[in-house]
């Protein structure tokens, strides 16, 4: 048997189940979605997906599919082409397995929501765009999921469009991508012109590429993956649901970005700028989240700042080189990341919308299973040993720390890492530990099949996902390294220096005497100062420099020359023309008037 054809037929097939709640309704009007049916479907579509995975695993086979070809051109094609290989075999179920807890979860969290039926419907469609994009083999068909992520996000951060805050985060969301997508679309314009093939296999050249298309490429993950510079949006994005929050985290639109890097690293594997670009931009953007996360108080927020921390982590990994291993922190980090978002979706419901992590306190004995829950999500993120984060964390910081690179993303990454600890540790402590500080009318009920199975089944995913991936999936084409004994057990290290100063700030912050603010904590707090330095000094100069030119100058302008004033200064410079002539002297006016009456009279006779 044609080990390759059984392998897209499932592949498809698992794409086709996923679509049936779109396409059912539009063959009849008595086929009704429901958000119980979605998530059926959803599940199916993940059983569906583990056989070409096992498939995969067994025999190592990959395969190519061209399902159509579009010619609109002489002498250029594009393809609509899928591949079935490493990646998108095994990010297939993993996507699908963490929506699918998202959706079961969403059922009780949006109950209430008179338009379910249309969220689940976007969750859906959000998915499928992103599986679109894992699986493409062309540029074009990647940019279409790629547009996809991108206009489904502003959809569903937007869903509780009453508040100004969801409205301005999702176009915020929207323009923060849009300049990515220039880099995007300027490298497809390139490639075409140069390389006259949108086909990621056929891109593969041993040449050196120049490097301005290239950071096209960067310059689109750094929008889509909010690298540092392109980075408020994520944080931003909050204001939508938190079934949104946990999608968008974990498996779909944030790694979208390091995944067209992963997908297209054979472009840029020997050009030094790019690799050393992306080295500094992505530990620039791991410590900057980091530090901003130190002193946040929405548990959301913390979450979000710690997504964009791991994908700078993601950007250091494709800067030293190791795209398969960035992979597999993309792939690791799924689980974990979704169940911390859900984890604090079912905090907040319970708290009638609390999201202070100043208010909470005491949760562990009201809330066992979401706290305890909580607690692995934060030991994975902290990267603690035999947990999914460590397989990958620990990984990239010992290739990091054996490189040759630099020294500064080093120091950087290793901070970020300490820094982790700390923030993860704050959150625990406050949320589950201490005084209870909560009102005592609060109902509290986490006993629903639809909030412990999800966040359960997430919870054992993120105890042994990193295990089964680096066990039987990843590629051993990283050879093993040797390293001294100090520099294997450096990430243990750090994390157990941010774990002990977290520890301590903590007992400093029951001792009920408010902190001085230092430089530091100040620009923790406000988030570097960055948007208020770019969205409002920026907005404010550019505002006031218009109302400048179009009232005051053109007014001044207009009064000047044409209106009353200019009239007057036309007149007192005409009144000054003509009697410049007038010197006061009498005995010349008397000499040029006799001497004009002489030579009248000459010229009479």
């Amino acid at each position: 048997m044609d080990l390759s054809l059984v392998l897209n037929t499932f592949m498809l097939l698992t794409l086709v189940t996923l679509s049936t709640p779109i396409l059912f309704p539009l063959l009849s009007n008595n086929l009704k979605n429901t958000p119980a049916t979605i998530t059926t479907t959803v599940k199916a579509s993940f059983l569906t997906s583990l056989i070409p995975m096992t498939i995969y695993i067994h025999s190592g086979t990959e395969s190519l599919t061209t399902l159509w070809e579009w010619k609109f051109i002489m002498g250029f094609k594009i393809p609509v082409s899928l591949k079935m290989d490493f990646y998108s075999l095994t990010f297939f179920p993993i996507a699908l397995f963490v929506s699918w807890s998202i959706l079961q979860f969403a059922t009780w969290y949006m109950a209430s929501d008179p338009y379910i039926t249309k969220f689940f419907t976007y969750l859906l469609f959000f998915l499928m765009a992103m599986l679109i994009l894992i699986a493409a083999n062309n540029l074009f068909v990647l940019f279409i999921g790629w547009e996809g992520v991108g206009i489904m996000s502003f959809l569903l951060i937007s869903w509780w469009h009453g508040r100004a805050e969801a409205n301005t985060a999702a176009l915020q969301a929207v323009l923060y991508n849009r300049i990515g997508d220039i880099g995007l679309i300027m490298c497809m314009a390139w490639l075409a012109s140069a390389m006259n093939t949108w086909e990621i296999h056929q891109l593969q050249s041993p040449s050196q590429l120049p490097t301005l298309p290239l950071l096209g490429l960067v310059l689109a993950a750094a929008g889509k993956s909010a690298q540092f510079g392109l980075h408020p949006w994520l944080p931003a994005a909050m204001e939508g649901p938190t079934p949104v929050s946990a999608l968008l985290h974990s498996s779909t639109m944030v790694v979208a970005g390091i995944f067209l890097l992963i997908r297209t690293h054979p472009l840029f594997y020997n050009n030094q700028t790019i690799l050393t670009l992306c080295l500094c931009l992505g530990a620039l953007s791991t410590m900057f989240a980091a530090t901003c996360a130190l002193t946040q108080n929405d548990i959301k927020k913390i979450i979000a700042f710690s997504t964009s921390s791991q994908l700078g982590l993601m950007m250091v990994t494709i800067g030293l080189n190791l795209p398969e291993l960035a992979f597999l922190h993309i792939s690791t980090h799924a689980f974990f990341k979704a169940m911390l978002f859900l984890c604090s979706g079912s905090i907040i419901h319970n708290l009638n919308g609390e999201q202070d992590i100043r208010k909470m306190g005491g949760l562990q004995k009201m809330l066992p299973t979401t706290t305890s829950c909580l607690t692995i999500g934060n030991l994975a993120l902290m990267g603690t040993p035999f947990l999914a984060g460590f397989y990958s964390k620990d990984q990239i910081i010992e290739s990091l720390n054996t490189s040759y690179l630099n020294a500064w993303a080093l120091v950087l990454t290793l901070l970020a890492t300490s820094f982790t600890a700390v923030y993860t540790i704050r959150m625990t402590v406050l949320v589950q530990t201490g005084f209870v500080r909560i009102s005592p009318l609060t109902p509290m009920n986490e006993n629903n099949p639809a909030v412990i199975s999800p966040i359960t089944r997430l919870a054992i995913g993120s105890i042994t996902a990193g295990l089964l991936i680096t066990s039987f999936i990843l590629p051993t084409k990283t050879p093993p390294m040797t390293m001294p004994l100090y520099i294997k057990i450096t990430a243990i290290l750090v994390t157990a220096l941010g774990i002990a100063l977290a520890l301590e700030m903590s007992k400093m912050a029951q001792a009920y005497i408010l902190t001085k603010q230092t430089p530091f904590s100040n620009f923790s707090t406000s988030l570097g100062y960055f948007n208020p330095l770019t969205h409002r000094l920026g907005m404010t100069k550019s505002l006031n420099g218009g109302q400048n030119i179009a009232s005051h100058l053109i007014d001044l302008s207009w009064f000047k020359v044409l209106g009353p004033e200019g009239l007057a200064n036309l007149q007192v410079m005409a009144a000054k023309t003509a009697t410049s002539y007038h010197s006061g002297q009498t005995k010349a006016y008397l000499g040029s008037f006799a001497l004009s009456i002489i030579i009248m009279l000459i010229s009479t006779y």
